[in-house]
């Protein structure tokens, strides 16, 4: 049975007593005092009717903390917050994000959900926002092989092919990291690939006793033997090589096969980001790939730890510049 039949996706009440569960194990917590299971459930609480509202319908999932009497739901400080869609809808929408391999666009999340095009645009970008893991990755340690590639998509704001017609100047650029041992990426959205830029990146997320793989780009010569990493290994695409003769550990190949995926879904289904979104595009790429079937994770679970991941991590309209950019 598909898990979009589920109760807690087309049931409102189902919905609350789901994410309740899933944020609240030790009982319902109040945003307004932080104390955890001293509140009630108001039931059968219904609003007064107002525009968005006329028929005064039953507030779901509202309680009441017996401290500070202040009222609340399990959305406030969430990404569910002031948001006037339905819970069981936001959790179809989760559902359909981490289950889409390549993505899926606002448009058609539009479509299947019956919501405006604008709707389902912010919802997209919300739930990428709780995909977004700000922590350093701590790749490497104990020795273990990182590959590093970068890759360009789409162009830099307010410039042309014209005006840098050689290289990728013009390009938006992105950096990511593997962890072979893992099995884990994280993708970094760069302006430049100069070495200076570079390196302190590479350091602050890969540890130096590890085992770096990248190709034969002069920013990442003399980053081996103890200098930058303890070790360095790199291939020759530009002469065709993808594997070293004499070590076949030596290649990107896996860096490679996350790109693959990322291209396509930003280019078949996303088809076109600016570039004040591109990093929450890459988290969502990101989370899947460290969240996939190869890594022991459903799709049942991969929605559950999204869903995990919801609680202070609210953006607001203002905050994507109210810029559409698929």
């Amino acid at each position: 049975m598909s898990v979009l039949s589920a109760k807690y996706m087309h049931d409102e009440a189902a919905a609350f007593a789901h994410v309740e569960g899933m944020l609240w194990a030790d009982g319902p917590v109040c945003p307004h005092c932080g104390v955890v299971d001293s509140a009630y459930k108001l039931e059968g609480v219904r609003t007064k009717p107002s525009k968005k509202n006329p028929e005064g319908k039953e507030r779901f999932g509202l309680w009441k903390c017996r401290d500070c009497r202040g009222q609340f739901t399990v959305r406030k400080g969430t990404i569910f917050e002031e948001s006037h869609l339905p819970l069981h809808l936001w959790l179809q929408a989760i559902h359909l994000m981490v289950s889409s391999k390549k993505g899926i666009s606002s448009h058609q999340l539009h479509r299947v959900l019956g919501i405006t095009y604008k709707s389902a645009w912010f919802l997209t970008h919300r739930i990428r926002e709780c995909m977004r893991d700000g922590a350093l990755a701590g790749f490497g340690g104990g020795g273990g092989i990182v590959e590093v590639d970068e890759t360009f998509i789409g162009k830099e704001p307010n410039m042309t092919k014209a005006k840098n017609a050689r290289g990728y100047a013009h390009k938006m650029k992105m950096v990511t990291l593997v962890d072979r041992t893992t099995k884990r990426a994280k993708s970094i959205v760069v302006d430049d690939l100069k070495k200076s830029t570079l390196i302190p990146m590479l350091q602050e997320n890969i540890a130096k006793e590890a085992y770096v793989m990248t190709d034969e780009a002069g920013q990442y010569h003399n980053i081996g033997a103890g200098r930058v990493f303890d070790a360095h290994g790199w291939t020759h695409h530009g002469a065709g090589q993808y594997v070293d003769y004499d070590d076949p550990e030596i290649h990107t190949n896996t860096v490679e096969g996350f790109y693959s995926i990322f291209k396509r879904g930003m280019k078949g289904v996303y088809q076109h980001c600016g570039k004040q979104h591109l990093h929450r595009y890459a988290a969502e790429f990101d989370f899947r790939y460290n969240n996939r079937t190869a890594n022991g994770v459903d799709d049942v679970e991969r929605g559950q730890i999204a869903l995990r991941s919801v609680v202070g991590k609210r953006l607001t309209y203002r905050r994507t510049d109210e810029a559409l950019s698929h």
